[in-house]
């Protein structure tokens, strides 16, 4: 970048000036992590002002290029080059950090401060969102310019990480798969400090970290620190320029470093990892930098002057690219409405018309109706794009025709860098966390399936796509003892309650095909995190001239059978159940009916959902003078004491399953139509105790 200013005195100053607000920042609130921002605070400056492609002003500029901090906890690396190049934090903003309120919470949160791209603390997540980010940055390219006629779309992720993020696996997992996909727009620096909370990471961490990457198929380049341990500026920099040149493969840079340098005592200790470096030491670390060490949160402003000049480089640099972006819109009429579109945030007109609808002369097994649904929807959004870990053809998650999203020196038939179907490998974490960074990224309605099961082992990703409240839709399919003969590892019994107890996370179980259909309609609608509980096994389609309709979906409960045709408010117990168990408590209901005994059937597909409904439809649904309440489900029944009360009785299932089919096990184990009626006398039973 030849336009750039040379490296000037006031640069280094500004360097100082970090690492000095770093300490302070910490030593006021009394806890933090000041080492790594103090030791970083060179290589964040450099990136802010000379590397990244940014307009302060226009924090969204859609081809920005996105810098992500995998290393939350030193959060002040990323919110003193905020304030230094004006985003619109300022002196005040350092000094409440880690304070209730404050725009500088403990770790980024994505949303609550201007330029944080993503939620981070849990280490290893920003690396695998930065894949998904980078990711949905090519699958965007072939959206609006797949003839790659511009640089209009064209932009880098750049990540900083610790040695903690890469010792995760869910880092590994992405990382693998950045290696496979060839994504020249992602770079990674490693800091490389060697030094986490129990103190030398060699204590558990000895792996060649270049050696992995090269295998992964990355480039890697090495910048050794300076004799005195601060890191070499000038090398790194030429790093990053070398980095941002290389288009055909991900680069990691491995920066070795020396934490919390130049702290005469604390430099190089796991003490300066998490803890306040205390006055003395940090007055003698002010004294090294040539600092007042008397001043506490020094910023000059000749010198905040000088750093928020990016903004006028941002500025001129954005003027320029809408300059080539309104020709753009003027030459390509369709794409420009697309794009304005997947801007505002907005679905077509009567885009779910059409989804499909199943009649009731054939069973049908809700994850081959949700692949139905998904096949449709595709046709209707191009912004919808997906996959499943290894487990497309069993979760019914492949777009037609989409072609396999994988580079373009890829040998594998169908290739196509711009294709909609992501082949996520067995890397259950990474792909919930790459959605993630492809939501974040933005333009794209991201989905992925795998079992039920493995929710478990993806649900780190999964809580920071409720935390960020980010467009992301799981599908997850085999969802009880329904499927059989795999037995108890593959049989979710915990996980319905498991998923349920995440905040905004919205958990959907359809009873039939049709209420797939209704609930991929209201999860494309709202745009937020959820998760699709799908069934292996065949279910009938309940018969909606016998039954209520779907419409009673979008609230997540709905009475589906009142407890008499004629007269609706006739009810003496209500049957609550979700997916593969609704057909049995509509046939309970019939052999109640028999006993003279009046049940109505709720199904209830979204309990969360339903909670957000106000009051009087609640009760409107499940009267609370009705006490007698009896849930169905196959699996644990914690959620459900909340909704059937203390005369209540769950059929559920509190132990794990076993190897038989389905049939066996759904009687093995009590999940039956006469258990059912049997539980509906034993609450009426308490209801008159």
């Amino acid at each position: 970048m030849s336009d750039l200013p040379t490296w000037q005195d006031e640069d280094d100053q500004a360097v100082a000036i970090s690492r000095a607000l770093a300490m302070d920042a910490v030593q006021k609130v009394g806890n933090g992590h000041p080492g790594t921002a103090m030791s970083l605070a060179p290589v964040a400056y450099t990136l802010f002002q000379r590397i990244l492609k940014h307009d302060p002003s226009n924090p969204d500029w859609i081809n920005r290029d996105r810098f992500i901090l995998s290393c939350g906890h030193s959060s002040l690396t990323l919110y003193i080059q905020l304030f230094l190049s004006g985003y619109g934090l300022e002196l005040e903003d350092l000094k409440n950090f880690r304070t209730l309120d404050s725009k500088t919470p403990g770790h980024p949160e994505y949303g609550h401060t201007v330029g944080v791209e993503t939620t981070t603390g849990p280490l290893g997540q920003g690396v695998a969102n930065a894949v998904g980010m980078a990711m949905a940055s090519r699958y965007v390219k072939g959206l609006f310019d797949p003839e790659s006629k511009t640089k209009l779309f064209d932009h880098n992720i750049w990540v900083l990480a610790s040695d903690g993020d890469l010792q995760e696996g869910v880092s590994a997992e992405a990382s693998s798969l950045a290696g496979t996909q060839s994504l020249g727009n992602l770079k990674l620096i490693y800091d490389d400090n060697r030094i986490s909370i129990e103190g030398d990471t060699h204590v558990a961490f000895t792996e060649d970290v270049s050696a992995r990457y090269l295998a992964y198929g990355w480039m890697v380049i090495e910048v050794p620190t300076k004799s005195d341990g601060n890191v070499d500026r000038e090398k790194l920099e030429a790093a990053m320029f070398k980095a941002a040149a290389e288009k055909s493969k991900p680069v990691l840079i491995r920066l070795h470093s020396m934490i919390a340098w130049p702290a005469p005592n604390a430099k190089g200790t796991a003490k300066s990892h998490g803890s306040a470096l205390g006055n003395d030491e940090i007055e003698s670390t002010k004294k090294l930098l040539g600092l007042d060490p008397a001043e506490t949160f020094f910023a000059p402003k000749p010198i905040i002057e000088h750093a928020r000049k990016v903004k006028e480089r941002g500025r001129h640099e954005y003027e320029l690219w809408l300059s080539d972006f309104d020709v753009w819109k003027r030459d390509n009429p369709e794409r420009s409405d697309l794009l304005s579109r997947l801007t505002s945030k907005q679905l077509p007109k009567d885009w779910d018309e059409r989804i499909p609808q199943f009649p009731s002369d054939k069973d049908v097994a809700t994850r081959a109706a949700s692949g139905k649904a998904i096949q449709y929807i595709a046709e209707q959004l191009p912004e919808f794009w997906g996959g499943s870990a290894d487990l497309a053809e069993s979760n019914n998650t492949t777009i037609e025709n989409g072609g396999s999203f994988l580079p373009v020196d890829s040998k594998i038939r169908g290739a196509n860098p711009f294709g909609r179907v992501v082949h996520f490998g067995i890397r259950e974490h990474a792909m919930a966390a790459i959605l993630n960074g492809a939501a974040l990224h933005g333009f794209v309605k991201p989905f992925g399936g795998t079992f039920l099961v493995f929710s478990d082992y993806m649900r780190g990703s999964v809580r920071l796509s409720a935390l960020m409240q980010l467009p992301v839709t799981y599908v997850w399919t085999h969802d009880s003892i329904g499927l059989g003969e795999d037995g108890p590892t593959h049989q979710p019994v915990e996980h319905l309650a498991a998923l349920r107890a995440i905040p905004g996370l919205a958990i959907i179980r359809p009873a039939d095909a049709n209420e797939v259909s209704a609930s991929w309609i209201e999860i494309i609608k709202r745009g937020k995190p959820a998760g699709l509980a799908l069934s292996r096994q065949n279910l009938p389609v309940i018969d909606r001239n016998k039954y209520q309709d779907i419409s009673g979906v979008k609230k997540g409960a709905y009475v589906l059978a009142y407890g008499d045709d004629n007269q609706k408010d006739a009810c003496q117990v209500i049957l609550i159940a979700t997916g593969s168990e609704v057909h049995l408590a509509l046939s309970a209901r019939e052999n109640l009916a028999q006993a003279g005994i009046k049940a109505r059937v709720v199904s209830a597909p979204c309990l969360e959902w339903f909670k957000e409904q106000p009051d009087a439809y609640q009760n409107q649904v499940l009267p609370k003078y009705i006490k007698a309440r009896v849930s169905i489900e196959a699996g644990i029944a914690q959620p459900w004491y909340e909704f059937i009360g203390n005369a209540g009785v769950a059929v559920s299932l509190e132990h794990f399953g076993a190897s038989a089919s389905a049939s066996v096990l759904f009687k093995e184990f009590g999940i039956t139509v006469d258990t059912i009626v049997n539980a509906a006398k034993t609450s009426l039973d308490k209801v008159h105790e």
